[in-house]
C-alpha cells in the first residue's frame, strides 16, 4: 500500500485542486466529467490517490524509445499496485537519426511542451520514460523546472550487433565503416549491411554514446533506480524495472520527494565523475549544464574539467573501448562503476536517490563481476579520461574528450619531446557538412598530414540546432596512406558513439561572432593542451581587421530558418557551453511552489 501523507511531508495532492475541490462545485464538475468519458470512475478520481503522470516518448518516429509503449503497461501496473491512477500522454518525439535537420532542434521543444503538461494539468508525480539522446535531458529539464516528484527510466539499449564473429556497435560502425569504402575497402551495399548489422532489437545505442551515457548519468544523478540504466531493452528484468518505477513514484508522491531535493550540487559532480569513468560522450556537458540551469544549480565546463579530468576511463565499451552494452550490464553497469569512484573517495555517498537511499547506499562494495568490462580502479584503460575545456582567440570555451585518444593520433601530435601535448597545423575550413562532403576528397586541397579540420556554422544558431557534423574523416588519400584521423574542431557537435578526438560545442559560434567566423583555410593554428588553449597564429591587428571586415559584411552567413521553431529557437538560445538552453526559460524554477496551482480555465 502507498505511504500516508504526513504533516512533514504532503498536506494536499494538487490533483485534488482539479477532482476534489467543493469550495468550486462549478469547475470541480468541469474538470471531472471529461475524464470519466472513456472509462475512468468518479470514486477514483476523487479517492484522494495520486494522479502519475507516464511521459510517453516511445512512438514509430522515435524506434530508440518505441519499447516504452509496452513498459508503459508495466509501469502502469506498478502505480496502480502501489495506490496511484495512471494519466499516460505523449512528449514530442526525439529520434537522433530520423530528425532533421538535428535533433538537438528539438530538445528544447520537447522541453516546453511537458513542462506545460506537468505544470498545467493534474498531475501529481510524474514517470519519465527516456532513452535516445535528447530525450533524457528534455525530460530531466521539465521535471527540474516544475519539480513535482519524477522518477526516470529509459528503454533500454540494444543488444549487442555482431558482423562476421566481430562485435558491432551502433555509430561507432558507422565511422569506421565510412573510413573503409573512402578507402575502397567495401562498396555501398557492404556499407550499408555493415552498419545495419548494429541495430538487431529493439532499445537505443549499444555503444557508450550519447543515449547510454545520458540514462547512465541519469542514474548517476540519483532520478532513476539503481542498476536499471544498463539493462537491455529485451530482457525481462527491463519490464521488470518498470514495474518497480510505477510502484515508487507513489511512494514519492507522499514522500514530496522532488528533482531538487535529488539533483543537487553533489549529485552532479557525482555524474561528472562517473561520465569520466565509463568514456561518457562530449554531449554530456550540454545535457547536464542546461539541467543544473533549471535547478539553479551553478555548473559549466571548468567544472567538468575539475571535477572530472584526472578520473580514470574503467569501462571497456565502444567507441573508446572493446564491448557493448550486453557486456556492461552483465558487469554490474553503474553501480559497480560508482563501487570504484567511492572506493577511492570520489563520490558523494550522501547525495540522496529516487529511492529515498543514498548512492553511497545504493552502490557502495557493489564491484564489477567481469574486470575485463569494467577495470579496477588502479587498473584503467587510460588513467586521466574526463574533458579539458579550452579557449583562446578562437572561442571562449570549447571541450576535447581525452579516453578516445588514440595511439596513433597521439603519437602524432601529442608526443613531440620538444613541443609535447601541443602542436601546429594548417587550417582547412568548412562551412557545413554540405561543404564538407563536397570537397574533402577534392586532391586540389593539398591537405597534409599537418592538417587541422574546421567545421563551423553549425551551433545552436547557425545550423540550427547545433549538428553533429565535427567529427570528420580525412580526405580518402590520406586514409589510403594509413592516416585515419585528423585534429577536427568545430562549433557544433559529435556523435557520443564517435572515437574522434575532436574539440567541440565552441562557443561563441560562428553565427553570433565566435573567432571560427574569421578563420581562413591556410591559416596557421596552434593547439596546446597544457595550456588548455586554441589559438589562430595571427596578429593582433590582422584579428582586428577581420573582425572589422566580418562586421562590415553583416556577420556570418548561415542558411535561413525552415520553420517556425527555428525561427522561434534561434532568437532565443544560448551557447552549447552553457547548456544550449531557452535564455528566457531559466528564470523559471520550481514552479508548482513559486506560482501554485494554474488559474482556472473556465
Amino acid at each position: 500500500m502507498a505511504k500516508k501523507p504526513t504533516k512533514a511531508k504532503i498536506a494536499r495532492l494538487r490533483s485534488r485542486d482539479w477532482f476534489d475541490n467543493p469550495s468550486n462545485p462549478d469547475m470541480t464538475a468541469l474538470y471531472l466529467e471529461r475524464y470519466l468519458n472513456y472509462g475512468l470512475t468518479r470514486e477514483e478520481l476523487q479517492s484522494g490517490k495520486p494522479i502519475i503522470g507516464i511521459a510517453q516518448t516511445g512512438s514509430d518516429l522515435s524506434p530508440c524509445n518505441r519499447h516504452h509503449i509496452v513498459l508503459a503497461e508495466r509501469i502502469r501496473e506498478g502505480i496502480r499496485e502501489a495506490g496511484g491512477i495512471a494519466l499516460e500522454f505523449p512528449v514530442h518525439p526525439i529520434q537522433e537519426t530520423g530528425k532533421r535537420p538535428s535533433a538537438t532542434l528539438d530538445r528544447n521543444l520537447a522541453y516546453l511542451g511537458l513542462v506545460e503538461i506537468l505544470y498545467g494539468y493534474p498531475i501529481d508525480g510524474v514517470v519519465l520514460t527516456t532513452g535516445c539522446d535528447k530525450t533524457t535531458p528534455a525530460c530531466l529539464m521539465a521535471a527540474a523546472t516544475v519539480d513535482i516528484p519524477a522518477i526516470s527510466i529509459n528503454a533500454g539499449p540494444m543488444l549487442n550487433g555482431w558482423f562476421k564473429g566481430e562485435r558491432t556497435g551502433s555509430g561507432t560502425i558507422v565511422w569506421k565503416a565510412r573510413n573503409m569504402m573512402a578507402a575502397g575497402e567495401i562498396n555501398y551495399e557492404q556499407f550499408v549491411e555493415l552498419v545495419a548489422s548494429s541495430a538487431p532489437s529493439t532499445g537505443h545505442c549499444n555503444t557508450m554514446g550519447t543515449a547510454s551515457t545520458m540514462n547512465s548519468l541519469a542514474e548517476a544523478l540519483g532520478m532513476s533506480l539503481p542498476g536499471s540504466a544498463s539493462i537491455p531493452a529485451p530482457y525481462r528484468e527491463r519490464q521488470q524495472v518498470a514495474y518497480e518505477t510505477g510502484k515508487r513514484i507513489v511512494e514519492m508522491v507522499w514522500e514530496d520527494l522532488k528533482p531538487s531535493k535529488i539533483m543537487t550540487r553533489k549529485a552532479f559532480e557525482n555524474a561528472i565523475r562517473v561520465n569520466s569513468a565509463i568514456g561518457g560522450s562530449t554531449n554530456a556537458p550540454i545535457h547536464l549544464n542546461a539541467i543544473a540551469r533549471h535547478l539553479g544549480v551553478p555548473l559549466d565546463n571548468g567544472d567538468w574539467e575539475k571535477i572530472g579530468y584526472e578520473v580514470p576511463l574503467i569501462v571497456n565499451l565502444q567507441p573508446a573501448g572493446e564491448y557493448l552494452a550486453e557486456e556492461y550490464h552483465r558487469a554490474g553497469g553503474v553501480p559497480a562503476v560508482a563501487a570504484e569512484l567511492i572506493a577511492e573517495g570520489l563520490i558523494h555517498e550522501d547525495a540522496l536517490t529516487v529511492n529515498g537511499k543514498t548512492f553511497g547506499a545504493n552502490n557502495k562494495g557493489k564491484f564489477a563481476s567481469d574486470r575485463n568490462v569494467i577495470r579496477p580502479f588502479k587498473q584503467p584503460l587510460r588513467a586521466k579520461s574526463g574533458f579539458l575545456n579550452l579557449s583562446g582567440n578562437l572561442f571562449d570555451s570549447a571541450i576535447m574528450k581525452t579516453s578516445v585518444i588514440s595511439e596513433e593520433f597521439r603519437k602524432r601530435y601529442l608526443e613531440n619531446p620538444k613541443d609535447p601535448m601541443a602542436f601546429e597545423g594548417t587550417a582547412f575550413v568548412f562551412d557545413g557538412p554540405e561543404d564538407y562532403h563536397h570537397r574533402i576528397d577534392d586532391p586540389a586541397l593539398k591537405m597534409g598530414e599537418d592538417a587541422v579540420l574546421f567545421m563551423r556554422g553549425t551551433g545552436p544558431i547557425g545550423y540550427p540546432g547545433a549538428a553533429e557534423v565535427v567529427n570528420m574523416r580525412p580526405p580518402a588519400y590520406l586514409i589510403k596512406k594509413g592516416i585515419t584521423a585528423l585534429p577536427c574542431i568545430g562549433d557544433g557537435r559529435q556523435s557520443g558513439t564517435s572515437g574522434s578526438p575532436s574539440i567541440l560545442n565552441a562557443t561563441p559560434e560562428a553565427a553570433i561572432g565566435g573567432g571560427l567566423a574569421i578563420l581562413r583555410s591556410g591559416d596557421r593554428v596552434r593547439i596546446d593542451l597544457n595550456k588548455r588553449s586554441a589559438d589562430i597564429l595571427i596578429s593582433k591587428e590582422e584579428y582586428d581587421r577581420r573582425r572589422a571586415e566580418l562586421a562590415a559584411n553583416g556577420g556570418y552567413k548561415y542558411p535561413r530558418s525552415q520553420s517556425p521553431w527555428q525561427d522561434i529557437q534561434r532568437k532565443l538560445v544560448g551557447g552549447l557551453a552553457e547548456g544550449m538552453v531557452l535564455k528566457p526559460a531559466v528564470k523559471y524554477k520550481r514552479i508548482v511552489r513559486t506560482h501554485g496551482t494554474p488559474r482556472d480555465n473556465h
